[in-house]
């Protein structure tokens, strides 16, 4: 993991207020995640990603999302039909933007993550619309190794 030094920072969100992420993070890390700016479309790190892995919040590394629910909205961003489970992610109604959808953020470190609109594929019908800079990327074989082993079960056949 690229952050592997926040990663062991007890997750709650007082613990992230009092870290210089300026220093941590790049700078399109930090307008992503902590001034809500969407980074462009087809031109970021995990939109085409097709290994098998999970997505983890590039600041305090909680579980976001799976491979195995990523798919190709077309739209340049990574895509997901649902979070990796029930409450990794905190949906917030956007009202000052019309169309933009609700904003996704993560739990712990409360990381503007991109947005959740209506018109994604069945079974859920959710389209879980995410900046690559608000992720980094843990690939199956590395799970038991970054301390993500839980999650190995998502990829048993």
């Amino acid at each position: 993991m690229k952050n592997t030094q926040i990663k062991n920072i007890q997750s709650t969100k007082e613990n992230y207020e009092d870290i210089s992420l300026k220093y941590i993070l790049s700078d399109e890390q930090f307008a992503v995640t902590q001034y809500g700016a969407t980074e462009t479309p087809f031109n970021n790190a995990f939109w085409n990603n097709k290994a098998e892995g999970i997505y983890v919040d590039v600041i305090s590394g909680e579980p976001l999302f799976s491979s195995i629910d990523k798919y190709d909205s077309g739209t340049g961003w990574p895509s997901f039909k649902k979070p990796i489970e029930d409450g990794a992610v905190v949906e917030k109604e956007n009202k000052n933007s019309i169309g933009l959808g609700v904003e996704v953020r993560s739990r712990f470190a409360d990381s503007h993550l991109g947005h959740v609109f209506k018109d994604g594929p069945k079974p859920t019908g959710r389209r879980y619309c995410i900046n690559s800079a608000a992720l980094c990327f843990i690939p199956k074989d590395k799970l038991i190794e970054e301390g993500y082993e839980k999650y190995l079960k998502l990829f048993k056949k």
